[in-house]
């Protein structure tokens, strides 16, 4: 069965096309096909000006028709398309589905920060981890950054906050975000385990592969400091030619790298693993929950 999750963050709308393979003696076998990324960048709309202007709307809308025509060609069976922050923030968010759904025939759902941190825990990697630590999942996006706290075999906490790469660019956001973040990890992993992270998002994925660790292994908090005070000391176009990055993902990753940081400090969580898991791998993994269920 062919699968495909459509993902419109504040930074990107990702695609990702997934067969799942059926094993009656273990668990499924999900093998990605393709995944695209397009880098609309919806936040620098929506947190400045509260909605998407017309221009970034269109590029939107060619997107999703082109993922539409990959989904076509692909013959995939089901399809699950979801927006989170930029979206759920968008005075005209209305609007833009009911245009999407007429140009294209795909039903985007809007999903609380409550769901999108649900939709990274459906990954279950911390299951097939070492029991005697806790884990915090970390997933960062441009608009925000969804922590779940697991521990003693269970999932004991879930919350998304408005602390993203894209609103920390734009300075659209209160200390008291930045309070309400520290408070809520330092009371949700107080008496656990020694913590342990795992990170989702394109940034430190890009900063995993520039470590050239192995997969598998983690990254020192330490590592991730020097990372932020190497790139923050150049510009963004030094940090292009510096170290061959995206022009989109040279501006960001200064501040995503502050989000784990401090989510790790807060935490007390020395290392991060970082599987290249995120929030559109959890949408086929809950899709594929829906179907089994029906």
């Amino acid at each position: 069965m062919k699968l495909a999750a459509i993902d419109i963050g504040s930074n990107a709308a990702r695609l990702l096309i997934s067969e799942v393979l059926e094993n009656e003696k273990s668990k499924p076998t999900f093998n990605k096909l393709n995944l695209v990324r397009i880098p609309l960048r919806l936040g620098f709309d929506v947190f400045e000006s509260k909605m998407i202007s017309p221009e970034k709307t269109d590029m939107l809308i060619q997107t999703l028709k082109a993922y539409r025509h990959l989904i076509n060609a692909y013959k995939v069976d089901h399809i699950k398309a979801c927006a989170t922050s930029a979206m759920r923030d968008a005075s005209n968010a209305d609007k833009i589905l009911a245009i999407i759904y007429k140009e294209t025939g795909l039903e985007v759902e809007v999903i609380s920060g409550e769901m999108e941190a649900n939709l990274v825990y459906e990954n279950h990697v911390a299951e097939n981890m070492d029991k005697d630590h806790s884990y915090m999942y970390i997933d960062v996006g441009g608009g925000s950054t969804e922590i779940s706290i697991f521990g003693n075999g269970n999932l004991t906490f879930k919350k998304s906050f408005n602390v993203g790469t894209i609103r920390l660019l734009k300075n659209n956001f209160a200390e008291s975000d930045w309070d309400e973040m520290k408070d809520n990890i330092k009371l949700a992993t107080k008496g656990h385990k020694d913590m342990i992270a795992i990170g989702s998002g394109g940034n430190i994925n890009k900063v995993f592969s520039m470590s050239k660790k192995k997969d598998g292994k983690p990254l020192h908090i330490e590592l991730l400091r020097d990372y932020y005070k190497e790139l923050n000391s150049f510009t963004v176009a030094e940090r292009i030619v510096q170290y061959n990055l995206r022009s989109d993902r040279a501006d960001v990753i200064v501040p995503a790298l502050q989000i784990y940081i401090n989510a790790m400090r807060w935490a007390g969580a020395e290392e991060i693993y970082v599987p290249k898991i995120g929030l559109a791998d959890g949408l086929i993994q809950h899709l594929w929950e829906e179907i089994k269920n029906q």
